[in-house]
C-alpha cells in the first residue's frame, strides 16, 4: 500500500496545528517589512490578520481535498468587510498575500511529513496562483460595484440640479464622486448621442480629464447634461467636450460660484436649449445669456426679468432721449437719417446717442443680433412698466 495518503494526512494535521502560529508569523513579517501596514488603524490590521488566518486555513482544506474545486475568494476574503477593498489597494493586497505565502513556504520543512516536502511545495505554488486569481476577482467585483454605485450617485446629483433641489446633501454626494472645490461652476446642456448612457458618460469623463476639468454628467432622456468646474472660460471649456454631444445646440449656462448655486445655471441652460430652435444660426456652443431674447419669447420669466433689469431699466435711467432715440432708430429699420428726421435732430446726434446705448448696455444697435436683443428688451420693459 502506498504511503502517500498517510503522508498527506500527517501533513494536513501539521498544517492545522500550525495555522495560528503561521498567521502570527505572517503578521509579524508584514509589520517588519511593510511600512504602510504598520501605519494602518488597529481595526484594519485585525481584519488583515483574520484574512491571513483564513487564507492558511483555506489552503489546509484545499490541500486536504485537492480533487474538490474550492471557492478560494469566498473562503479567504469572506471574513473581511467590503470596505476593506477601499482601504487596501490591490498592490498592497498582493504584498500581503506574497508575505503570507513566503512565511508558509519557509516552514515547509517542519510542516510537511518527512518525505512529503516537494508535494507540499508544489501544492503551495498552485494555491498561490489560485489565490492570485481570486484576489483579482474580488477587486474587479468591488470596482464594478463601486462603478455602478458612483453612476447612480452622479445621476442623482444631475437630476437634483435640474429639479432645483440643491442642498448640502448634493455637496456630500459630489464630494464622494471626487468633485473638488472649483471657483466657478456652470451647466452645459445638449443632445445625447444615440448610444449606451454609460458609454456617453464615460466619454465625457475622459474628455474632462484630458481638459483637466471637474466634471459631473448624466443622460436625461434625450438630453446630455454636464456640470463643469475649474475653468474661467466656459465656452472654450465646452468646446473640449463638444465631440461627445449629438448634433444640435449645445447651451452653456452662466457661471455661478459653487455647486449649490448651479441650479440657476442649469435652469438657464435648459431654457436656452429649448429656445435655441428659434435661432438656427446660433454658434455651437452658445451661451444661455446670448439666447435671452428667444428664452423670453418662449416664456422664460427669468430671461424676461434679466432683459428688463440689465437693458431696459439702465436705458430708462440714462434719460428719455436715449430710450426714445434707440426706439425710433430700431423702428426706422436701423436708418440714421430716418431716425434723425423723425426726431428732428442731426444724424450725428443720433450717432452719439447710439454710442451711449453701447456704453450703457454693452450692445451695439447697428449689429443685427444686438438690435434684436435691444428691441425685445424695449418691448418687455414697456410691458413691465404697464403691469407695475
Amino acid at each position: 500500500m502506498s504511503p502517500q495518503p498517510d503522508l498527506r494526512a500527517a501533513t494536513v494535521r501539521r498544517l492545522e496545528k500550525s495555522a495560528g502560529a503561521l498567521a502570527g508569523a505572517a503578521l509579524a513579517r508584514m509589520d517588519e517589512a511593510l511600512p504602510w501596514y504598520r501605519n494602518m488603524p488597529a481595526d484594519n490590521r485585525s481584519w488583515i490578520g483574520l484574512v491571513a488566518q483564513a487564507g492558511i486555513s483555506a489552503f489546509t482544506e484545499w490541500f486536504r481535498h485537492p480533487e474538490t474545486p474550492q471557492k478560494v475568494s469566498a473562503d479567504v476574503f469572506g471574513t473581511a468587510p467590503r470596505e476593506l477593498t477601499r482601504t487596501i489597494t490591490l498592490p498592497h493586497t498582493v504584498e500581503l498575500i506574497r508575505t503570507t505565502i513566503e512565511v508558509v513556504e519557509a516552514e515547509i520543512a517542519t510542516l510537511a511529513a518527512p518525505g512529503y516536502e516537494q508535494e507540499l511545495r508544489e501544492s503551495l505554488l498552485l494555491y498561490s496562483r489560485e489565490i492570485a486569481f481570486a484576489t483579482a476577482q474580488v477587486y474587479a467585483h468591488a470596482a464594478e460595484t463601486r462603478g455602478a454605485w458612483d453612476a447612480r450617485l452622479e445621476a442623482l446629483v444631475v437630476h437634483s440640479l435640474l429639479r432645483g433641489e440643491a442642498d448640502e446633501g448634493i455637496l456630500s454626494r459630489a464630494s464622494a464622486l471626487g468633485w473638488g472645490s472649483p471657483d466657478s461652476v456652470m451647466v452645459v446642456v445638449g443632445n445625447a448621442p444615440d448610444a449606451d448612457a454609460q458609454e456617453v458618460v464615460d466619454g465625457i469623463h475622459r474628455a474632462g480629464r484630458h481638459a483637466r476639468l471637474n466634471v459631473l454628467t448624466g443622460v436625461q432622456g434625450e438630453r446630455l447634461v454636464v456640470i463643469l468646474g475649474g475653468t474661467d472660460d466656459p465656452i472654450r471649456a465646452t468646446r473640449s467636450l463638444i465631440g461627445q454631444f449629438a448634433p444640435g445646440p449645445v447651451v452653456v449656462g452662466p457661471q455661478v460660484p459653487d455647486l449649490l448655486a448651479a441650479v440657476r445655471s442649469a435652469q438657464a441652460a435648459m431654457s436656452g436649449h429649448r429656445a435655441c430652435v428659434a435661432w438656427p444660426d446660433a454658434p455651437r456652443p452658445v451661451s444661455a445669456d446670448d439666447l435671452l431674447p428667444e428664452r423670453a419669447l418662449a416664456g422664460d420669466d427669468e430671461a424676461r426679468e434679466q432683459l428688463v433689469e440689465e437693458i431696459y431699466i439702465p436705458l430708462h435711467a440714462a434719460g428719455s432721449a436715449l430710450l426714445e432715440t434707440l426706439s425710433v432708430y430700431l423702428e426706422q429699420a436701423a436708418s440714421l437719417e430716418g431716425a434723425a428726421r423723425m426726431l428732428f435732430v442731426h444724424p450725428n446726434t443720433v450717432r452719439y446717442r447710439l454710442r451711449r446705448v453701447v456704453d450703457v448696455t454693452g450692445l451695439v444697435p447697428t449689429e443685427t443680433r444686438s438690435a434684436f436683443t435691444l428691441q425685445v428688451s424695449l418691448i418687455l420693459g414697456r410691458l413691465a412698466a404697464i403691469e407695475s
